[in-house]
């Protein structure tokens, strides 16, 4: 007596395993997929943007050493917002730009960035330590004053305001 096999459906939809799993596409499942998908994307970008302020300060930070690395006072001020209305401002940008401990040739690498508006979701000011040097040489460690503006949906921006002369290198801003 021969048994017959049982015959194999070329659609796999169709095999006696996977009966009822097909989904039927509404409209309502295509919206509320449209409508996921878009909620996705919305959170992405406004996380991308946040995020992508940890960088803006820190390019910033790299910027303004740089110009005291090459002893430029202009470029300095350039990044210190509000910096060439005050007096006391220029003059610390000047002597930081001819001090022995900053003024050097070559490329500038950081060290250590520690700032106290890092991830702050809304407006925030303080204080970044700012540890950097040139290879072969003393590390060099400074405060910077920073401003964070805005919040987390309309983005944030930052300003740099004072630059202080060098620290100890274990010291805090």
């Amino acid at each position: 007596m021969r048994h017959a096999l049982p015959s194999m459906s070329a659609d796999p939809l169709e095999s006696p395993g996977r009966r009822g799993l097909q989904i039927r596409w509404t409209r309502g499942r295509v919206a509320l997929l449209v409508g996921v998908v878009l909620m996705f994307m919305l959170i992405s970008g406004l996380l991308a943007r946040f995020l992508q302020t940890e960088n803006v300060e820190r390019d910033a930070d790299l910027a303004l050493i740089q110009a005291e690395a090459r002893g430029d006072v202009q470029g300095m001020l350039d990044q210190l917002h509000g910096c060439r209305a005050s007096p006391a401002c220029v003059a610390s940008v000047r002597a930081n730009a001819v001090n022995p401990r900053t003024r050097r040739p070559g490329a500038v690498k950081i060290l250590q960035l520690t700032s106290a508006t890092a991830y702050s979701p809304f407006g925030a000011t303080g204080r970044t330590r700012f540890a950097w040097t040139v290879i072969g040489t003393l590390p060099v460690v400074q405060c910077i004053e920073v401003q964070r503006r805005g919040n987390f949906f309309s983005g944030l921006s930052v300003r740099l305001t004072a630059l202080s002369a060098p620290i100890e290198n274990e010291g805090d801003c």
